[in-house]
C-alpha cells in the first residue's frame, strides 16, 4: 500500500544505545515466557536512523519517545541522552520518561524529568495479570495508595501519563482518574485485551468503556502484536473500530510502537494495515488520528 502523504505524528517510539544505558529485558539470556517473548530480536542498538528507514514510506514530521524500560536508576540518564538526540536531530519531538510513582520519594524524580524541555509526560508500566507469564508486574501497584499518591503528583508538574495496564485493572482506575481531570490519560496500545482470558473481550470492552466516559482519557492505536502475536487485519481491525467508535476521533492517536512492535511484524505492516482499516474515515479524522491528536495532546507544537 502506499502510504499517506497526511502529516504523521507517531505517537510511541522507542530509541536506545545499548552502550550508553542499561536495559534488563534487553540484556540476556532471553526466554520466550514472558509478555512479549523473547525480545532477543531487537536486542541491539536502535537510533533515529534505524527508525527513519522503518517508516520510510511515511510523512513522519515528529515522534513522540515512551520510556523504553531502562535500569530506573537511569530513567533521567535516558531523558537527558533523548534531549542531546531533539538537539542534534529535531527527533524525538516529546519524551514521555520513566518515574516510580509507587516510592514515597517520586517527587524530586518528577521535578527532574519535568524539567527536560522535551519531557511531557510520564510512563510507568503497570500490567498486573494472575498469570506469572502474562504479568509485567508482581502486584497490582494501581491499588496502592502510594501508587496513587504519585500520580496525583503529575499534575503538578504538568505531566500527562501513558497508562499500559490490562483490561482488568481499568474499572479501579477510573475513581482514580476522575478525580484529577487535569492528568491527561494515554491508554497503551489499544488498552491490551487479554484474548486467552475467558471473559477478555467483554472485559476489554467494559474496561474501555468506562475510561472512555473521562474527557481527559484518549487512547492509542499500536501495538497489534500484543493482541495476538500472529496478529493479522480480521484480528485486529474489530479492537481498532470500537476504540475509535468509542473514543472518537479526536482522542485516538496512531503510533507504530516502533521497534518493539517488530518483535511481531515490521513496521510497514502495520501502518499500512491501520491506514487501510481507516481509508473510508473523512481526511480530517484521519489527519487527527496520525498526526494532530498526538501534537495537541502531548503539546508538541507543532505546525501540521
Amino acid at each position: 500500500m502506499t502510504a499517506s502523504p497526511i502529516p504523521f505524528v507517531d505517537a510511541h517510539i522507542h530509541l536506545w544505545d545499548l552502550s550508553h544505558i542499561h536495559y534488563d529485558w534487553l540484556t540476556g539470556p532471553f526466554t520466550d515466557d514472558g509478555p512479549n517473548g523473547s525480545a532477543e530480536p531487537i536486542a541491539r542498538d536502535y537510533g533515529i536512523d534505524d527508525y527513519l528507514a522503518d517508516t520510510a514510506d511515511w510523512n513522519v514530521v515528529g515522534a513522540v519517545h515512551i520510556d523504553a524500560g531502562a535500569a530506573a536508576a537511569q530513567a533521567l540518564d535516558e531523558s537527558a541522552w533523548l534531549e542531546d538526540l531533539a538537539a542534534d536531530r529535531g527527533l524525538p519531538t516529546g519524551i514521555v520518561a520513566y518515574a516510580p510513582l509507587d516510592d514515597a520519594g517520586v517527587e524530586p524524580i518528577l521535578a527532574a524529568q519535568a524539567a527536560h524541555p522535551h519531557v511531557r509526560g510520564i510512563r510507568q508500566i503497570v500490567n498486573w495479570h494472575s498469570d506469572a507469564k502474562r504479568t509485567y508486574t508482581p502486584r497490582d501497584m494501581t491499588a496502592d495508595s502510594q501508587w496513587q499518591a504519585g500520580y496525583a503528583l503529575l499534575a503538578k508538574y504538568g505531566l500527562s501519563f501513558d497508562l499500559q495496564c490490562y483490561p482488568g485493572q481499568m474499572p479501579g482506575l477510573v475513581s482514580l482518574l476522575e478525580r484529577h481531570p487535569d492528568i491527561t490519560v494515554l491508554i497503551n496500545h489499544m488498552g491490551m485485551p487479554v484474548l486467552t482470558d475467558p471473559d477478555g473481550v467483554e472485559q476489554w470492552r467494559a474496561g474501555m468503556k468506562a475510561l472512555a466516559a473521562l474527557p481527559h482519557v484518549a487512547a492509542k492505536i499500536s501495538g497489534a502484536g500484543f493482541i495476538h502475536r500472529d496478529w493479522a487485519r480480521e484480528t485486529v481491525e474489530p479492537f481498532l473500530l470500537e476504540t475509535i467508535d468509542l473514543f472518537g476521533t479526536d482522542r485516538c492517536l496512531f503510533a507504530s510502537d516502533a521497534p518493539t512492535d517488530k518483535l511481531f511484524a515490521p513496521i510497514g505492516r502495520y501502518l499500512d494495515t491501520y491506514q487501510a482499516i481507516v481509508a473510508a474515515f473523512s481526511d480530517a479524522e484521519k489527519r487527527a488520528m496520525f498526526g494532530g491528536n498526538a501534537n495537541r495532546l502531548y503539546r508538541l507544537g507543532l505546525t501540521l
